[in-house]
């Protein structure tokens, strides 16, 4: 039976600020994220970053994403500069991809940064030196696993993940209603979505920020937790902010936008509180 991930696991991973920090010290996270066709995972990778809180978010990406970044979210930096984390391929597709964008996506995934691997991005997890965490839906891991040589018809299962996080040597965080987090070196835990109203476009844009965000935190406290932790945090935190989206609005249906402007509730109820669910953070 898989580990589960709770409240008391996710507050170990996340950090409270305090007088003597500055926003480089909370964490700086950069979104390569968005296209022209997909304007709008831009929008809501760098929506998840900040509320997840974070001390800065960049954004490098198209103009047309970039300016519907920065009308939403004017504390975007759009210039280059230091990070702690990576968040890569959200909005994008590699068919469109241009040479000069893999070109930067590869400076990424070979540089010394975690970088987190989502939609368009994952063909080019294979050849990653960075510490990697994969973010795909069992159709994209479907896909991925056969490119590895493994069957896809694993894609789904909690095995599968594992098998696929080993081939890889990166953490693999299986999106679903129960969401699958395995690391290469074997450790795995599921996440359990507190709401079907969570399965709506969009949402996976909003984790992948959580992730970048809550790995980006990590490392600039230095804290000493893995890659693995950070996802199965970033997931819990995606479930709990959709629960409470939509107890909002009496259970009801709730958009990923309503999931990413709900995360500072969660996030200061989580670190406000006490909690007695046991920790589960190493392997």
């Amino acid at each position: 039976m898989l580990r589960s991930w709770a409240a008391d696991d996710a507050t170990r991973v996340l950090g409270r600020p305090t007088a003597h920090d500055d926003k480089y010290s909370r964490g700086v996270v950069g979104l390569r994220t968005g296209s022209r066709q997909f304007p709008g995972a831009a929008v809501l990778g760098v929506e998840g970053a900040w509320r997840t809180g974070i001390g800065m978010v960049r954004y490098l990406g198209p103009a047309r994403p970039t300016r519907l970044v920065l009308a939403r979210r004017p504390e975007t930096v759009t210039a280059g500069g230091r990070v702690q984390a990576w968040v890569i391929g959200s909005g994008t597709s590699s068919a469109d991809r241009t040479d000069a964008e893999t070109r930067m996506l590869r400076e990424v995934l070979d540089g010394p940064d975690p970088v987190v691997v989502d939609a368009g991005a994952l063909d080019l997890a294979a050849s990653a030196t960075a510490p990697v965490v994969i973010t795909p839906h069992a159709g994209e891991h479907a896909k991925l696993r056969f490119a590895l040589g493994l069957d896809p018809d694993g894609a789904r299962s909690a095995a599968g993940a594992a098998e696929t996080a080993v081939a890889l040597g990166s953490v693999v965080l299986l999106k679903g209603a129960t969401t699958i987090v395995a690391s290469p070196e074997g450790w795995e835990c599921a996440i359990e979505a507190p709401t079907s109203w969570l399965a709506t476009a969009g949402t996976g844009d909003v984790l992948a920020g959580i992730l970048g965000a809550v790995t980006a935190g990590a490392v600039a406290r230095r804290a000493s937790v893995s890659l693995a932790a950070c996802a199965a945090t970033a997931a819990w935190l995606h479930g709990q902010a959709a629960q409470t989206a939509s107890e909002a609005v009496a259970g009801g249906p709730i958009t990923a936008l309503d999931v990413a402007e709900h995360l500072p509730v969660v996030v200061g109820r989580l670190l406000a509180g006490p909690h007695t669910t046991p920790m589960l953070i190493e392997s």
